[in-house]
């Protein structure tokens, strides 16, 4: 059974099953169902613009140092990027909607390959164009993260982000860590205005 997190609960990964090697990380949200002209959304919206509209957002990875720094835009994994240099972290590539059940985005992590300089990775969900199409995160609901051991198929853990995210247009979901020779996961809920991943990269730089 999955371990359910809650914001700001850290758990860790490894320790127990030194057998894990390789996860899925899946991202999910879907899109808040709209109402016709005078809805929630069109008065959260000012009455315009994108209330309608479907909802592109993009999942990232961030690969930090352990100085919380991040050295090289080829750290940067995101649909531009699939895959870092040495080779450890895959984007799945974009979703452009979010509809549909499960996973809207998966990122695969092979743990062993990880490269040593490499000591957090930050999971990252933006909405694409959000200030021009005038969205935010008020429009997403059931967004999660959950982690898969890929040999077992096994969920370990599962995060349900539950706070009111209106306003914002970047989300750091969760983090992965290392701690010694351990791995551990950080649940992290946090919601920004930072209109895209670059914004987002530019605070480790």
């Amino acid at each position: 059974m999955a371990i359910n997190l809650v914001k700001g609960q850290k758990i860790d990964l490894t320790k127990g099953r030194s057998s894990l090697s390789s996860i899925m990380v899946g991202l999910g949200w879907d899109p808040v169902a709209t109402k016709k002209s005078g809805g929630f959304l069109s008065g959260l919206l000012g009455g315009g613009g994108g209330g309608g509209a479907d909802v592109d957002c993009d999942a990232s990875v961030i690969l930090l140092d352990e100085n919380g720094k991040l050295k090289s835009k080829e750290n940067l994994i995101y649909f531009g990027n699939k895959k870092s240099k040495d080779g450890s972290v895959v984007h799945s590539g974009d979703n452009l909607t979010g509809a549909g059940e499960g996973d809207d985005e998966t990122i695969q992590i092979d743990l062993k390959r990880i490269s040593p300089s490499v000591h957090r990775l930050v999971f990252v969900v933006n909405i694409y164009n959000a200030k021009q199409k005038k969205q935010d995160f008020g429009m997403i609901q059931n967004a999660f993260i959950r982690l898969v051991d890929n040999q077992s198929k096994e969920e370990l853990i599962h995060y349900n982000l539950t706070d009111n995210y209106s306003g914002k247009m970047s989300l750091l979901l969760g983090e992965l860590y290392r701690q010694g020779s351990e791995w551990k996961f950080s649940a992290v809920g946090e919601g920004t205005i930072d209109p895209d991943i670059g914004s987002i990269a530019n605070k480790y730089a």
